[in-house]
């Protein structure tokens, strides 16, 4: 049976500070999976040298352009995460109007950001921008939305490379966005098994719901395979040394762990799964690079 939002529950949320109740109904949180690969992008493409101005403008791109998108995630699926279990307590967090008053922010500051970095980031911040809403809609048309998702992180470290770099030439950003879209397919995959019987009901599309939780799982390890192996190349593309090689390593270590914890049904399983060994695979790659370029090349 689908929970509701008691008296109590809705009295609680509304006593939540209005800050604390924006960052879960855009998952704040989550930033962790796609800003450390724009960090690491940027940091390659500076050799370590960083411009703090600059620095800040794309950091203020990756926050607005994510809560813009996750903001407009939840406006469009706002009545279908009223009827699921596990996201029903979602549209309690902030009134709908102010979803999108906090969307229209998001993008207003996006695109002053992207204006002053430099014209290649403000000219292509609009096509960022419906690919990262686009990713919302696909749920409604094509298992693979989950791709979809990828291809929407994976513009972090490409547009964090074209920040300081100015142009679009160069094979490395490339190869790291396409590890980073391999492996969010793959967590994706995983994540959206707690949903398969959900999204079968309510005619909704999903690789899970329509191929069943043992061949998503499959096509998580193999991408997740080759995301091991996108990481290890960017690393040797990028002349990085022995600490990132050793945190692609431990991201292959906590791949395993995360597909041990995704055979288990069990969603609080699935959500350690999902987040914690993700977090670790993003924040230990960043943490190799900085140590190889700040300290092994100084």
């Amino acid at each position: 049976m689908r929970e509701k939002p008691t008296l109590s529950t809705s009295t609680a949320l509304h006593r939540t500070p209005f800050l604390l109740r924006l960052g879960e109904f855009v998952r704040f949180s989550h930033t962790v999976f796609a800003l450390p690969f724009a960090l690491i992008a940027f940091l390659v493409a500076t050799s370590g040298k960083i411009p703090l101005p600059l620095l800040g403008w794309v950091l203020l791109c990756m926050v607005a352009a994510r809560t813009a998108a996750m903001c407009f995630n939840r406006l469009a699926d706002w009545e279908i995460d009223k009827k699921n279990p596990r996201t029903v307590r979602r549209h309690t967090l902030i009134a709908k109007p102010i979803g999108w008053l906090i969307l229209a922010l998001s993008l207003t500051v996006l695109f002053l950001a992207a204006s002053r970095i430099n014209r290649l980031s403000l000219a292509l911040s609009p096509l960022m921008v419906a690919v990262i809403f686009f990713y919302s809609l696909t749920k409604r048309f094509t298992a693979y939305s989950h791709f979809f998702l990828g291809l929407a992180l994976c513009l972090a470290p490409i547009g964090a490379w074209m920040a300081v770099t100015g142009e679009m030439r160069s094979l490395v950003p490339y190869l790291l966005g396409a590890a980073v879209l391999c492996w969010t397919f793959g967590f994706d995959l995983i994540y959206s098994t707690m949903d398969a019987e959900f999204d079968r009901a309510a005619g909704l599309f999903s690789f899970p719901s329509r191929y069943g939780i043992p061949a998503a799982l499959r096509l998580a390890r193999a991408l997740h395979v080759v995301a091991f192996f996108g990481f290890a190349a960017f690393g040797w593309l990028a002349h990085l040394g022995w600490a990132y090689t050793a945190a692609c390593a431990f991201t292959l270590y906590q791949l395993a762990v995360e597909h041990r914890h995704a055979k288990n049904p069990d969603p609080s399983s699935i959500n350690k799964a999902f987040f914690e060994a993700n977090a670790f695979v993003s924040l230990a790659l960043l943490a190799g690079t900085c140590f190889d370029i700040f300290l092994l090349r100084s």
